[in-house]
């Protein structure tokens, strides 16, 4: 496994994005387990990037200007969605010890779509990921989702690093409501700078 690789990953899945703060969000509002769930749902919505990638349909993003832009867009909808719901809903970061599958199911919905629609992910896999892989040689197909695997595997414990310590001083913020009415906005802003980002990209 390449140095450089696993570097280059870590710095991918550990730079703060959409999934980095819907997991913090999802920490602070429900807790340890739902973060874990909210980690594992934006691994999740890894695959179809990876599965593009392998069978070339990465290449016809990028060979279409237009598909690219209807990916592009889709994801800052989203993304501003996420920030209109967050803002309005009062229950977006709130305490709820009582963990429904419903809400469970949400969660998970939730992290994969925000993961789907993230064209950095199909630009990483399409113009990274290729580098270490010989298209010539035999086990081409094997060695790229041994490593697609390895970027998966990063995220999961990376994202759920970064939720478990969110939930860790949960107790400590949603006791005081003017906290938490703050924290609802910064979380919005956050969804709307990252579509504004994606946006202009």
């Amino acid at each position: 496994m390449s140095i450089a690789f696993l570097l280059t990953t870590l710095v991918v899945v550990a730079t703060p994005g959409t999934g980095v703060v819907y997991t913090l969000a999802t920490g602070l509002s429900r807790g340890r387990r739902a973060s874990v769930v909210a980690a594992f749902a934006c691994t999740l919505g890894i695959v179809p990037h990876m599965l593009a990638t392998v069978t070339g349909v990465a290449a016809l993003l990028h060979a279409s200007a237009t598909a690219f832009q209807i990916l592009k867009y889709a994801g800052v909808a989203y993304l501003l969605y996420m920030a209109w719901s967050t803002l309005k809903d009062k229950e977006a970061i709130a305490v709820d010890d009582d963990a429904t599958p419903l809400s469970s199911g949400r969660v998970i919905v939730r992290g994969v779509l925000i993961n789907i629609l993230n064209p950095k992910l199909t630009m990483f896999f399409f113009a990274f990921l290729p580098q270490f892989v010989d298209p010539s040689e035999p086990n081409a197909l094997p060695r790229m989702l041994a490593l697609s695997g390895v970027f998966m595997a990063a995220t999961f414990v990376v994202f759920a690093a970064y939720g478990i310590l969110a939930a860790s001083v949960r107790s400590h913020v949603t006791s005081r409501p003017r906290v938490m009415t703050w924290l609802r906005r910064t979380f919005a802003g956050s969804f709307v700078a990252l579509g504004a980002k994606l946006a202009w990209t």
